[in-house]
């Protein structure tokens, strides 16, 4: 049910769509792969990225224009984002890059080469937590250097920051520099007030208590269409009051969703369809009164749009940056869709039924009759708010357990971003270090840009829409376990899945052997790769890596008997090895039928001993390790991208007639320009 941030390697297929008017002739070619330069950045821990946009220039003229109109309504929502992760977060970015603008002094000291890493950081992340850890970035210059810099700022500078010099130093050198003060974003630890301690800026004076009696209160056990409450707003107290300050036109962050509307609008004078334009006049709805039923109502119209060429996401959807789980970020993104590579998606929907009768999990939690799974291959044209700079590989949408229930689901996989991982992967040494031996290595050369790609198609399109929550089961019962439950639900369903004799006769794997490619890749990863990602003595706090590790973990105590997984040390180095695939594949159905029933039962207790036991602590030892054999390999544990520039052509008439993209924008030009060109909210949002 929810956005998959897989960072995995896949496979490109490009696609022909048919082309209704010929080219202009005006448009820039997409370049081939081996002629991009995909890679921009180096910094910390990051790597910045290009995205190619294949085929952008076969789309009409009317389709082009659409693209265009819906890019800008991404963009819009730029600051929302910031300011939903911490309510300091806009004033900061704004203070570092009036600094980073007007810096006159020794552009080679060690403090501005620290400030600048320390910015690009916060670009990345949308603020001054870690975009996958939740920790606060440490600066590395002086905390002299940097008041110094604020003193020298034009009145200019403070004008659009909002406060004066002073009073700026006063407010935010404590939440940067005081590891106290605002720690970390999301906090998602066992028996803590998660609300207080998280810095995520979805809640105002009141703690966890008072936030689920809060929504406990409007929620009615017989509602068989229950909306996803507090999904977007901000739930604050004053006066010993209560109550939620909603996003929408006129309320809170309308600056922003103003603007947003006003491309939306423009947008649905040149849908594709009479349907697709009732999806856009529906958000547009939803975004000026704020009404949950109308965001329903929206998601249904969206769900059942599947002919258009050009689709989007625009709104307040996913909640992992809420530790209740219940508030969405802002995000964004533009795609159309991949004709020849979304054959295989359409096989697997078509198959959907039979998936979910031969799934190992108990009869009573599984759908009767699958409706509505609508699967397809995209390529992005633009990404913005929480799929901006980092972006998940697949999206399934909508969240909203009665709709997917009633009317399914829509599933993605973003080929020209999993491209874009590929070709920057060539030749890292990861796989070399760290596979147990050449069988292995073969077995991902071999196949893995299969398997990964089939695997993210399994847990998008069938994985996510697959069993059924039991009638007065609440869908936030699994509180702040709910997200991590969610995606080993669905990884554990591809993963079952792609080792199935079906794969082969639905010609989607060349051979029964091709799966073991996966299966390597997965427990080499859930039980090492990942933790390079992880700060030496830090626990796991995102959703998508408790996952992986959860499955790895369990599936490995398992095995204690039967050795189907090991860990063993070889030359001072540990190596995942398999020994029986096939005992795995048993482990792993185990597995999934025992979360889909902690899903399917709103089982907290059960879920909070699986998180807990087998996601989230690391084995200090294995971790320092993993950590020093990736030192060696100079390799980055994070990529991100920067998005190409568009420019709409014009005729004498002022007709819109074509599109032209540009890759050569940096990173550093890009968030300067998205700052001065799409910001549009104060520094503080109350």
């Amino acid at each position: 049910m929810k956005k998959t941030l897989i960072f995995i390697m896949t496979t490109i297929c490009l696609f022909a769509c048919k082309d209704e008017k010929k080219s202009t002739g005006l448009e820039l070619q997409t370049p081939a792969i081996n002629d991009f330069n995909y890679k921009v950045d180096v910094f910390a821990d990051m790597e910045i990225l290009r995205y190619r946009v294949p085929e952008i220039e076969k789309l009409t003229t009317k389709q082009k224009e659409l693209l265009y109109y819906l890019n800008e309504a991404a963009l819009q929502g730029r600051d929302i984002l910031y300011d939903q992760n911490g309510k300091y977060n806009l004033c900061i970015r704004r203070t570092l890059e009036h600094i980073y603008e007007n810096f006159s002094g020794d552009k080679n000291s060690d403090d501005f080469k620290a400030f600048e890493i320390y910015l690009k950081r916060v670009w990345v992340s949308n603020g001054i937590h870690h975009h996958y850890g939740n920790h606060k970035f440490v600066p590395e210059f002086s905390m002299d250097f940097f008041i110094d810099e604020i003193k020298k700022l034009p009145d200019a500078a403070f004008e659009k920051i909002g406060l004066d010099a002073e009073k700026l130093v006063s407010v935010i050198v404590p939440v940067i520099f005081d590891p106290k003060v605002a720690s970390t974003r999301l906090n998602q630890a066992a028996d803590v007030d998660q609300i207080t301690t998280s810095a995520s800026n979805y809640y105002e004076n009141v703690n966890q208590k008072e936030v689920e009696a809060f929504y406990n209160s409007m929620k009615k056990s017989d509602d068989e269409t229950p909306v996803s409450y507090g999904l977007n707003s901000k739930l604050v107290k004053e006066n010993d009051k209560i109550f939620e300050k909603t996003y929408k036109t006129g309320g809170l962050y309308s600056a922003a969703i103003e603007k947003t509307v006003y491309w939306l609008q423009k947008a649905a004078t040149v849908a594709e369809t009479e349907h697709q334009k009732s999806v856009i006049e529906k958000l547009i709805e939803y975004y000026n009164s704020g009404d949950l039923r109308t965001f329903d109502e929206y998601s249904i119209l969206w769900v059942a749009d599947t002919l258009p060429h050009i689709d989007f996401i625009n709104g307040f959807i996913e909640t992992y940056g809420d530790p209740m789980g219940m508030k969405a970020s802002w995000e964004a993104n533009v795609n159309f869709k991949n004709t020849e590579a979304t054959k295989r998606t359409e096989i697997i929907s078509a198959n959907a039924q039979w998936f979910e009768d031969n799934s190992p999990t108990e009869k009573q939690f599984k759908k009767e009759k699958v409706t509505g799974i609508a699967a397809k291959v995209i390529n992005v044209s633009i990404l913005s708010g929480d799929c901006y700079p980092t972006t998940p590989i697949g999206i399934n949408l909508p969240n909203s357990n009665w709709i997917r229930a009633v009317h399914g689901s829509k599933s993605v996989t973003i080929e020209n971003i999993t491209e874009a991982y590929d070709q920057a992967s060539h030749g890292n040494g990861v796989a070399e270090e760290f596979a147990w031996s050449k069988t292995e290595l073969d077995l991902m050369s071999n196949y893995k840009f299969i398997t990964d790609n089939l695997h993210t198609d399994l847990h998008e399109c069938l994985g996510h829409g697959s069993g059924k929550l039991l009638q007065g089961v609440d869908p936030d019962a699994l509180q702040s376990y709910g997200a991590a439950i969610e995606e080993a639900r669905a990884d554990l369903f591809g993963l079952y899945f792609i080792a199935d004799d079906k794969m082969v006769e639905l010609g989607l794997l060349p051979n029964e052997d091709a799966y073991k490619a996966e299966y390597y890749s997965f427990f080499m990863n859930g039980l090492m790769l990942q933790q390079m990602r992880i700060e030496l003595g830090n626990n796991i706090e995102e959703a998508h890596m408790r996952n992986r590790q959860l499955i790895a973990r369990y599936v490995l105590e398992k095995s204690a008997d039967d050795k189907a997984v090991e860990l063993k040390t070889r030359d001072g180095k540990t190596f995942v090895v398999i020994n029986d695939y096939k005992k795995v594949r048993q482990h792993l159905g185990d597995l999934l039928a025992l979360i889909q029933q902690i899903k399917s039962t709103g089982d907290l207790a059960a879920a909070r001993n699986m998180i807990e036991t087998y996601a989230v602590k690391l084995d200090p030892a294995l971790h320092k390790e993993v950590i020093e054999r990736y030192a060696k390999l100079n390799v980055t544990p994070y990529k991100g991208f920067v998005n190409p520039v568009y420019t709409p052509v014009f005729d004498a008439d002022n007709n819109f007639i074509d599109i032209k993209i540009d890759y050569t924008e940096n990173f550093v030009e890009q968030h300067l320009r998205y700052s001065r060109d799409y910001s549009y909210l104060p520094s503080f949002n109350d």
